[in-house]
């Protein structure tokens, strides 16, 4: 029997090619053990059985003819459910697209497609990736593997919590405003957000345009690693995309290098709100970090208190623009015959097609975009965001990286937040900056919590420069 909980991407390449296992076999033992714990944890909407086998069994086939396929050849992989797999259903835990199938591969999946990944199947979220719990799923809440009774985070808790399962090695996941990086702290792996346009969105369910970035949730940092400089790259099909040189992201850290590098520590992530408990698992963590002599400095980002609320406005007006489409016709049709008109049955869809915080977020959209409050809201928040992108430009010119709590808090019990959203946005607080500026941004468990909830701490860097947190979080896994 594989020892599935240590496994890594690494050790699984090293594995097949010493022949201690087959693609197959590794496989196979994945999805059993995923289709049991799924029972508890509702990690996976679907689990698709025959096509992962398959694609296991191309990989062996190539393998015996002695084709090297690369780091992600025969690993098990978990994909969100608002990411396109041809074929397999792309529900985003929604009613509205109860039905729906896949056409097309989004860019991300064929792009791991050719590296002979293995998908076991589609992971939970809160619909339409709109929430921090995973609670909102039409299809029933995901639970933290750690903590049964508590919330794995979200919106990508389905993919978190079938990582720190052991019900795959790996998972993508998508962060609008810390839908990765929130669940990987909750859950005690790690979470990457890239850089905005580092990632194509091809293929993906929208949710907010200017926001959404897709991202791998890992064991390991240099899991990470592997996995996001296999998604990369320049899109035609999606203008946001760019061209960068990632080709060092999976190089050994040089230790003496990251020396030269400077952490900043911003004052306004470490006030009121914050846990006493994750405020000391993050000192923890910066004093595990200056074991290594790398330095840090205190600095400021004023206009942080305003990001919450700036989100808050700009993203539901993207969702309200990206909604329109699902009118309960098209994609996964539920009434179609009304003998009051058109509007009555797109009312009719709309209203039982959509979760409450789906309508919520549609209606403030709706509603901040309206003729005479989008001067008043939506344009003096977009005014805003050029001002937390700026604050980070500024920081940036002292120091390469910034440190921060990933939550104020350990994972909260489920229906602890339910009753009141503006609470559960709180969970939010620490993420979102990133998401307004466009930076990379990472959360990586705090060391020596065996025992205890786990907790998340973020890193985040310049634009394109991934390489420096992936770097520091090898290094501090390390110590």
């Amino acid at each position: 029997m594989i020892n599935l909980r240590d496994l890594t991407i690494k050790k699984i390449r090293d594995g097949l090619l010493n022949k201690e296992f087959s693609a197959f076999e590794l496989t196979k033992e994945f999805i059993d053990v995923a289709s049991d714990k799924n029972k508890e944890v509702n990690a996976y909407l679907s689990i698709d059985k025959d096509q992962a086998l398959q694609l296991a069994s191309e990989v062996d086939v190539g393998l015996a003819e002695g084709i090297d396929f690369g780091e992600l050849a025969g690993v098990p992989l978990a994909i969100k459910d608002n990411i396109l797999i041809k074929g397999l259903q792309a529900t985003s835990a929604s009613k509205m697209l109860a039905e729906y199938k896949a056409p097309y591969d989004a860019e991300v999946i064929s792009k791991l497609k050719k590296e002979k990944a293995v998908f076991i199947g589609k992971t939970n979220m809160d619909e339409f990736a709109m929430g921090s719990s995973t609670e909102n799923s039409a299809y029933g809440v995901t639970r933290n593997p750690h903590d049964l009774d508590r919330v794995p985070g979200g919106s990508s808790g389905g993919s978190a919590a079938a990582v720190a399962g052991g019900m795959a090695v790996a998972a993508l996941g998508s962060d609008t405003g810390g839908s990765i990086r929130e669940p990987a702290s909750f859950s005690g792996v790690v979470g990457l957000k890239p850089t905005y346009g580092a990632v194509s969105r091809f293929g993906v369910a929208a949710m907010a345009s200017s926001l959404d970035q897709i991202g791998p949730i890992t064991k390991t940092v240099e899991d990470a690693a592997i996995l996001f400089k296999a998604i990369v790259g320049r899109d035609p099909k999606d203008s946001t995309s760019f061209e960068a040189d990632y080709s060092d992201v999976t190089n050994e850290p040089n230790l003496e290098e990251a020396r030269n590098l400077t952490i900043g520590i911003p004052e306004e992530y470490f006030g009121e709100g914050l846990d006493k408990e994750v405020e000391e698992a993050i000192n923890e963590a910066i004093n595990d970090i200056k074991s290594l002599k790398i330095s840090f400095k205190k600095i400021s980002l004023p206009h942080t208190k305003y990001a919450l609320a700036v989100y808050y406005i700009i993203m539901p007006a993207e969702v309200s623009t990206n909604l329109a489409r699902y009118d309960g016709l098209r994609f996964s049709p539920l009434e179609q015959e009304t003998k009051s008109g058109l509007l009555d049955l797109y009312v009719k869809n709309r209203s039982r097609g959509f979760g409450t915080e789906v309508k919520r977020r549609i209606l403030l959209g709706t509603f901040v975009l309206s003729a005479g409050y989008y001067d008043a809201y939506y344009l003096k928040a977009q005014k805003v965001r050029s001002l937390i992108k700026q604050d980070f430009t500024e920081a940036f010119k002292d120091v390469d990286l910034i440190l921060t709590p990933v939550v104020p808090t350990p994972a909260f019990k489920i229906g602890e937040k339910t009753n009141d959203p503006l609470k559960m946005y709180l969970s939010d607080i620490f993420t979102i900056p990133a998401n307004l500026a466009g930076l990379p941004a990472i959360s990586i468990p705090v060391r020596g919590r065996e025992g205890k909830l786990p907790i998340g701490f973020q890193l985040m860097s310049r634009h394109r420069r991934e390489k420096d947190v992936l770097d520091i979080g090898r290094l501090y896994e390390k110590i």
